[in-house]
Formats: structure tokens, C-alpha cells, sequence
């Protein structure tokens, strides 16, 4: 039976939107699940950092296992894992359930994205097909993300905050429904290649281990014998991690490619740009609807300036790339992200929303973008053409990791300072407002990182074939 290539990348496409609206579409859910399911200020970062850990951590493992076992098959797999896990999540009676079912769907994710891309790159052949189909899939992925804080906000005002994952469920099921039909079978590939889950399970829980020991800080002082341990095995995993990927055969993350002083700082600042991101995200809702008093819907609609600055960026970042290389777009993105932050470390609880929020929002939102662009064609431009795709996965996973540990540390910060302004006297809209304060100020000093790691990157100056390449991989 012939399949159409474009019926394919609908399915695909669709798949990916849900996985990129999850990660926008629980922020502005967050005030309600900590009310009714009881989550403590410092726990409820894990709805998020769940999330974005395991889907980090377990990329490169889910595109390896997309090569091995064949891309339709483990994409249908994790499609199914992440339909299951967005009802479990809609389900939960409480913090540690929620929790653990929006790891699981980071999982989810972590298989199905890989897939997706690897199915799409076979279904189109270089060239214009591949780049236009690349170009919806890039699209409707930005637009996920910006819709998502819409979407959660109109679900939370008018159902509940448990159908910000319920909404999943008949689109994952559709989804499972089409694929057989419209998706043709893609032959694994040859050879014995390892998995590497060894090196998966290290990294992952070395990670997940050093994020539990900064978010416990706040509660047990950061000279507890928990936090030291947790902490100190964080770096005991992570070493043995660095150490099995230098010995094996088919390591997830080949060490050698770390060696390229593009892909290093690209790596570098999509980690801190990731970090800076999930940061003032996670804090910025919470502000919102906590102290400013606003529902869920609306502030979906005060985020969306944002996501519409970061689209259009996105739009006019490639043709900067063009004109004047990566590096000096990467650091005047980097700059919009610190002069962002800081607009938004002054609003206050009753400054009006056109002067205290939407100037930072818009430069926020245009920054990230005009950081992330270049970043993302340095690292793949300036590999073996072979290793194009490691690479891509590389920097994604970096940025998903550094963005579950920049929340970890600028939240437990914010908190504490949150707390200390309570204890001291403050009321609780004010005691917030000083801990938000304080976040995005220590976010704008991530920012001023990913500047300095900007700066040691080399000027990389790609031509629009180079360029198109480049989006295929990522």
C-alpha cells in the first residue's frame, strides 16, 4: 500500500507537538496542583524537573534503541508509554504519583521524539522536500510550546488542572490508531551495536541524584548529612558515567565530539540558556497567579507576547546567522536574555502588566531564541557530516539536563528567600514576590554565564545549505 510522506509527517509532527506542549502546558497549571494535591514549594519543581530529566537523560538511549529496533516500532512504544503515563498523571491522588507518572512520560518522550526524526529524515530525501518537512516539524513544535500555556490556562480555568495531561490521552490513542496506516515499516539497522543503558541508568541518576540534593537544601541546610550524600553520589554516578562512555564500543555520548570547541560552547550555553528558561517560566507563572491574583487563563495570555517574540525570532535569527555567524548573534541573544530577566526582577505585586511584565517578556522571549538558533547549527555544522545526528542529540540533551538542574538551584534559592522574608515578618504576597525577585536575578547571572561561554565559542559563518543541513539534523 503506498503511504503519503506528508500523512506521515502530520502523524509525526502531531506526536512532537504534544511532547513540546508539555513542557509549557503544566506551568501555568502549577499553583492549582500544589493546592490540591498538598505539594510543598520546594517539591513542586518536580512536576516539572521529573519531566525534563528523564526526557533528557534518556534521548540519546531512545535514539539508539530507534536504530536498533526499528523507528516506527519504538516510536508507537513510547507514544503508547507517554498516553498511559498522561492518564496516570490526570489520575493522581497525590505529589509522589504525579511525580512518578510525569518521569515515566519523560520517557515517553525520550523514545518518541528520536523516532519521529529518524522516520522523518527516511520518509523525505535531502533536499527541499526534507527541508519544508522539516520546517512544519520545527514550526508546529515552536508552536506547541507557545500554545501550551494557553491551552493549560483555558483547561484549568474551565475543567481542571488534571486535564492539562488527560488532553493527551485520545490524541496519543488517534496517534497509535494512524501510525501502522500511514507510517511504513523501517527496517533496524544492522550490526550488533550496544544499547549503552548502562550508561543511560549512570547519567541519569547522577543527574537525578545531584537535583534531589540542591532541592532538599532548602528544608535540610546544605550542610546536612542528605544533602552531602545525595550531592557527593551525584558525582561519584556521573564520574562512573564519563568513565563507561570512554571505554565502550557504541558509547551514547561520544567524548570525542566534546573535543570540538563548537560543540562544547554550543553545548555549554543551550544548557544555561535551558536552565535560565525553565527558571523564569517556572517562577514567573507562580508570581502571576499567586501574588498578582490572576486565574490560570490569563496567565497563558501574558505569557503568549513571549512565545509570539521567540517565533518571529526564530524567523529572523537563520538570516543573522548568514549575514554575521553565530557567535555575535548568540551573545546579543544572550545579552536580550540579562537585560529580560532583570526588567522582570522589578515588576511588583500592582505594577501594570504593559510596564512590569511584557518589555522583559518580549526580550526574554526573543533572547532565548536568538541563543538557541546558532547554537544548534555551530554544534552540527562543525562535526563529520556521519556524526551529525549524535551531535544534535547531544546539545538537546544538554539543554534538557541543564534546564532540570538551573530550576533545581534558582528555585531552592528563591524559595529560601521567599521563606526567610515570611519568617522575618513579610506578608505571604510579599515573602513571594522577594523569593521571585531573587530567582530571576540569579536566572540573569545564568544568563550572564551563557555570555561568557558565547564569547569562547568560535565565529562560525554557514551557508543557507549548510544551515538547511543543520535543521534536518537538529
Amino acid at each position: 500500500m503506498r503511504r503519503s510522506p506528508w500523512a506521515t509527517l502530520v502523524v509525526l509532527a502531531l506526536a512532537q507537538f504534544i511532547v513540546v506542549l508539555d513542557v509549557t502546558i503544566v506551568n501555568v497549571a502549577l499553583p492549582s496542583i500544589q493546592s490540591d494535591l498538598g505539594f510543598s514549594t520546594d517539591g513542586l519543581q518536580w512536576v516539572i524537573s521529573a519531566y525534563t530529566l528523564l526526557f533528557g537523560g534518556f534521548l540519546l538511549l531512545g535514539g539508539r534503541a530507534s536504530d536498533l529496533l526499528g523507528s516506527r516500532r519504538v516510536f508507537m512504544a513510547g507514544l503508547v508509554l507517554f498516553g498511559v503515563t498522561s492518564l496516570a498523571g490526570g489520575l493522581a491522588p497525590s505529589p509522589g504519583w504525579l511525580i512518578a507518572a510525569r518521569a515515566v512520560q519523560g520517557l515517553g518522550g525520550a523514545l518518541l521524539s528520536p523516532a519521529a526524526l529518524s522516520i522523518l529524515t527516511v520518509t523525505f530525501e535531502h533536499g527541499r522536500r526534507r527541508n519544508i518537512a522539516m520546517g512544519v516539524w520545527g514550526g508546529l513544535a515552536g508552536l506547541g510550546g507557545t500554545a501550551g500555556v494557553v491551552v493549560g490556562g483555558m483547561l484549568v480555568d474551565s475543567l481542571s488542572w488534571r486535564w492539562v495531561f488527560i488532553v493527551n490521552v485520545p490524541i496519543v490513542i488517534a496517534l497509535v490508531a494512524a501510525t501502522p496506516l500511514i507510517i511504513r515499516h523501517i527496517a533496524p539497522h544492522e550490526g550488533n551495536r550496544s544499547f549503552d543503558l548502562l550508561g543511560a541508568i549512570l547519567g541519569t541518576g547522577g543527574l537525578l541524584a545531584m537535583v534531589y540534593g540542591v532541592v532538599r537544601a532548602e528544608p535540610v541546610g546544605w550542610s546536612s548529612f542528605e544533602v552531602i550524600g545525595f550531592l557527593a553520589a551525584g558525582v561519584v554516578l556521573l564520574a562512573a558515567f564519563v568513565a563507561v562512555e570512554a571505554r565502550t564500543a557504541a558509547p551514547l555520548v561520544p567524548l570525542r565530539l566534546l573535543r570540538s570547541r563548537a560543540l562544547s560552547t554550543a553545548s555549554g550555553a543551550l544548557g544555561l540558556n535551558g536552565a535560565a528558561f525553565l527558571a523564569m517560566f517556572f517562577l514567573t507563572a507562580i508570581f502571576i497567579q499567586q501574588v498578582r491574583g490572576a486565574s490560570a487563563l490569563t496567565a497563558g495570555l501574558e505569557f503568549l507576547p513571549m512565545g509570539g517574540a521567540a517565533i518571529l525570532a526564530a524567523v529572523a535569527t537563520t538570516p543573522l546567522v548568514t549575514r554575521f555567524g553565530t557567535r555575535p548573534v548568540q551573545v546579543a541573544g544572550a545579552v536580550l536574555d540579562v537585560v529580560g530577566l532583570v526588567l522582570l526582577a522589578r515588576a511588583g505585586a500592582h505594577d501594570s502588566y504593559a510596564s512590569g511584565l511584557l518589555p522583559g517578556l518580549i526580550l526574554f522571549g526573543i533572547g532565548i531564541v536568538a541563543v538557541s538558533v546558532p547554537a544548534q547549527i555551530a554544534a552540527v555544522v562543525d562535526v563529520a557530516h556521519r556524526e551529525a545526528g549524535a551531535a544534535s542529540g547531544v546539545v538537546q540533551a544538554f539543554y534538557q539536563v541543564g534546564g532540570a538542574l538551573g530550576l533545581a538551584v534558582v528555585t531552592t534559592l528563591s524559595t529560601s528567600k521567599a521563606n526567610s522574608a515570611i519568617a522575618a515578618g513579610a506578608s505571604q504576597a510579599d515573602g513571594l514576590t522577594a523569593g521571585f525577585h531573587r530567582g530571576l536575578l540569579i536566572a540573569a547571572a545564568v544568563s550572564l554565564g551563557t555570555i561568557a561561554v558565547s564569547l569562547m565559542s568560535p565565529r562560525l559563518e554557514p551557508d543557507p545549505e549548510q544551515i538547511a543541513e543543520a535543521a534536518a539534523a537538529a
